[in-house]
C-alpha cells in the first residue's frame, strides 16, 4: 500500500475512534437514569473504538504531507464515515430504526439539517435524545474542522481538510496564522455562545435537560429537538424570543464573533455588507409573512401573528428547521416563501447551510453587471461587495457553484419523483435536505418516516452534498479527479 493510502488509512482510524467517544456521554446519561439504551451505547462504544484502532495502528508512525486533492477525498469521506458510524446506536435501541433510516438520522444531525425520520420523540430514553442533540453539536461547526485541532496531535496536518471543509466563497481567509488555532478558535466562539444559549434557556423556563439539548441544536443552526412539536412544546414568547437571538447568532460568520472577542469591539458587524444584507432578508421576510399571517387571520391578534412570523423567518432562514406551528397550513405565499428562505441560508463562515448571503449578493450583483453591459457595451464594470472589488475568478467560481447547486437539486427532485413521490413532497424534501433546513411540505412537512428507502438515500446524499456544499463532493464524480 502506498504512503498515500497509509496515510488516509490513519486519518480514518483516528477519526472513527473519535467518532466513538460520541456514545460515552449518553451511555453515562443511560447508566445514571437506568434506561435500557445502556447496552446499545456501549456496544456501539466498543465496536467502534477497536474498528479505528484496527484502522489506526498498523499505520500509527506514517507520515505523509496531504495534497489538495486529498482533502477532498478525505473531507468527503469522512462525512460518509462518521455518518455510518454514528447510526449505529439508532438500530440497537428504541427507536430501533432500520440502518437506512438510521443513517438518515445520522447524517440530518451531523448536517445540521435537523429532519428526522422518528415519528415520536417524546416517547426516546433521555440518554437517545441528547446522543440526537449531540450529533447536531458536532457538525455544527463541521466535524473535520474539529478534526482539524485534533489532528496536528497527530502528526497529520490539516489545512487541506480545512479547504475542504470550511464554507463561504472565500475559504482561505484564517483567523489565525495556523490552522490548528483557527479551529480552536471557532470552537471556543462555538461554545461560548453554547453556554450562553444554555442558560438563557434554562431561565426563560426550560428544564436543565431541555436547555442544554436546545442550546446545542440552535447554535448549530441544527433543528433537533427532543419534542415532537418543538418549540410549539413550550408555547412561549421568551423562549422563542430567546432561540430567534440565538439562531441569528448561529446564522453570522464565526470569525465576526471571534474578532468581537479577541478586540472587544462589534464596529466590524456594522460595516459588513453580507451581514446587513442578512439581516435585511430576516426583516423583510418577518414583514411578508406577517402580513400574510395578519390578512389569512391565522392568529388571533397582531402580535401573535408577528412573532410566529418572526421565529419561523429566521428558523428557516439560518436552516435551523425549529417550528412553533405546522407552517405547512399557513395561508398563501408563506409555506413556499419559508422553502425559498432556505436556499438562500446565513453568512458565509456560519453554521448554516443554504447558498449563503454573500454568493447570491454576488450573483445579483453580477446580473446586474450584465444588465448595464448591454446598456454600455463600451463600458468596464467590477463587481463590488462591501465596497471591494471581487476578482473575476471568485465571480466565475460562485456562479458555477449557484449553477451546479439548483441542477443538483432538480435532479435530485426528479429522482424522487421517478421513485413515486408526489411532486411537492420530492421539492421540499430535496429543498430541505440540500439546503440543510430540515422541514419541507407535503409529505414531509413533519417527518420524513413515510419516504421509501431509495428516497431516504437520496435525501441523505442530498444533506452531505450541501453541507459539503457541492464542489467537495462532486468533483469526487468527475474522471479528470482519479487521473494523476
Amino acid at each position: 500500500m502506498s504512503l498515500r493510502l497509509q496515510a488516509m488509512q490513519r486519518i480514518f482510524g483516528a477519526i472513527v475512534a473519535l467518532c466513538s467517544l460520541v456514545s460515552l456521554p449518553p451511555l453515562l446519561i443511560a447508566l445514571a437514569l437506568d434506561e435500557s439504551s445502556k447496552v446499545a451505547f456501549l456496544d456501539s462504544f466498543l465496536l467502534t473504538s477497536l474498528a479505528g484502532l484496527f484502522l489506526w495502528w498498523p499505520v500509527r508512525h506514517v507520515h505523509y504531507e496531504l495534497r489538495l486533492r486529498d482533502g477532498f477525498l478525505i473531507t468527503s469521506a469522512i462525512w460518509v464515515l462518521a455518518s455510518f458510524v454514528s447510526a449505529i446506536p439508532f438500530t440497537l435501541t428504541d427507536p430501533y430504526l432500520s440502518y437506512t433510516d438510521a443513517v438518515f438520522e445520522a447524517v440530518s444531525g451531523l448536517t445540521t439539517t435537523g429532519g428526522t425520520v422518528i415519528a415520536k420523540l417524546d416517547d426516546l430514553p433521555r440518554s437517545v435524545l441528547f446522543y440526537r442533540q449531540s450529533l447536531n453539536y458536532l457538525g455544527g461547526i463541521g466535524i473535520v474542522i474539529l478534526a482539524v485541532a485534533v489532528l496536528p496531535m497527530l502528526k497529520i496536518g490539516g489545512m487541506q481538510l480545512f479547504r475542504a471543509e470550511s464554507n463561504g466563497p472565500q475559504k482561505d481567509n484564517k483567523l489565525t496564522p495556523r490552522i490548528a488555532e483557527t479551529a480552536r478558535a471557532l470552537w471556543m466562539v462555538y461554545v461560548g455562545l453554547s453556554v450562553l444559549c444554555a442558560i438563557a434557556y434554562w431561565v426563560g423556563g426550560m428544564s436543565l435537560f431541555d436547555a442544554i439539548c436546545h442550546a446545542m441544536s440552535t447554535t448549530a443552526t441544527g433543528g433537533f429537538s427532543t419534542h415532537d412539536a418543538s418549540f410549539g412544546y413550550w408555547d412561549s414568547p421568551l423562549i422563542e424570543g430567546i432561540a430567534t437571538v440565538f439562531m441569528l447568532l448561529g446564522g453570522i460568520n464565526f470569525g465576526m464573533h471571534w474578532y468581537a472577542w479577541r478586540r472587544a469591539t462589534v464596529s466590524h458587524y456594522q460595516s459588513d455588507a453580507e451581514l446587513f444584507t442578512f439581516l435585511m432578508i430576516a426583516l423583510v421576510a418577518t414583514g411578508l409573512l406577517f402580513f400574510s399571517l395578519l390578512i389569512g387571520g391565522t392568529f388571533g391578534s397582531p402580535g401573535e401573528s408577528l412573532r410566529h412570523a418572526a421565529f419561523q423567518a429566521v428558523s428557516s432562514l439560518t436552516t435551523t428547521g425549529f417550528v412553533t406551528t405546522g407552517y405547512s397550513e399557513w395561508p398563501g405565499m408563506a409555506p413556499l416563501l419559508l422553502l425559498l428562505l432556505g436556499f438562500v441560508g446565513g453568512c458565509a463562515g456560519s453554521t448554516s447551510g443554504g447558498m449563503k448571503v454573500a454568493r447570491l449578493q454576488m450573483v445579483v450583483r453580477q446580473g446586474l453587471r450584465e444588465i448595464k453591459q448591454l446598456v454600455h457595451p463600451k463600458g468596464q464594470f467590477v463587481v463590488k461587495v462591501g465596497g471591494r472589488r471581487v476578482s473575476e475568478s471568485v465571480v466565475i467560481s460562485v456562479a458555477g457553484f449557484c449553477t451546479l447547486y439548483l441542477l443538483s437539486f432538480l435532479a435530485m427532485s426528479l429522482l424522487l419523483t421517478a421513485a413515486g413521490v408526489d411532486l411537492v413532497t420530492a421539492l421540499s424534501a430535496v429543498a430541505a435536505c440540500l439546503n440543510n433546513g430540515g422541514v419541507g411540505l407535503g409529505g414531509v412537512a413533519i417527518h420524513f418516516a413515510d419516504l421509501n428507502d431509495f428516497s431516504v438515500w437520496v435525501c441523505s446524499f442530498a444533506m452531505v452534498l450541501g453541507r459539503l456544499e457541492v464542489f467537495t463532493l462532486l468533483v469526487l464524480l468527475t474522471p479528470q479527479f482519479w487521473n494523476e
